[in-house]
């Protein structure tokens, strides 16, 4: 069974795809972020071309593990997803994932520009191997 996460962002919004035996989280592509209808018809493709079973969506609580206006804002994205799919989608915490992803490309030595580029898909990969990690 795979599933996909998704790091939802104001502007950006970062894919992961687990390995067909949901152990490992691979990132997949960044989506720039145009609206609901416009991005259930990018992932409505992604859905389909791995034959995903369920969505995990990183909530950005606050570090205290309160609701912010931007976990509202993710809310708001995942009662969509789930009015418009008939796939589960689930919630996992994010705190962190996108400096713990910053802190991996800078390791890395990836330019500014590259990181840009890649740090939306990596926060998925990391919030969606959290949620592995925890259910496996």
């Amino acid at each position: 069974m795979r599933i996909l996460g998704i790091d939802y962002g104001n502007k950006r919004v970062g894919i992961a795809v687990s390995d067909a035996l949901g152990w490992t989280a691979q990132p997949l592509t960044t989506l720039k972020q145009h609206g609901h209808q416009e991005l259930l018809v990018e992932l409505r493709q992604y859905i389909e071309k791995y034959d995903v079973e369920k969505i995990i969506v990183g909530m950005p609580y606050n570090m205290d593990g309160s609701r912010g206006k931007r976990a509202e804002i993710t809310q708001a994205f995942i009662n969509f997803l789930k009015n418009n799919l008939e796939i589960p989608v689930e919630i996992q915490d994010e705190r962190l994932t996108t400096s713990q992803a910053e802190n991996i490309l800078l390791e890395a030595d990836l330019s500014r520009s590259r990181r840009k580029d890649v740090i939306d898909k990596l926060a998925a990969a990391l919030i969606l191997q959290s949620y592995l990690d925890l259910n496996n």
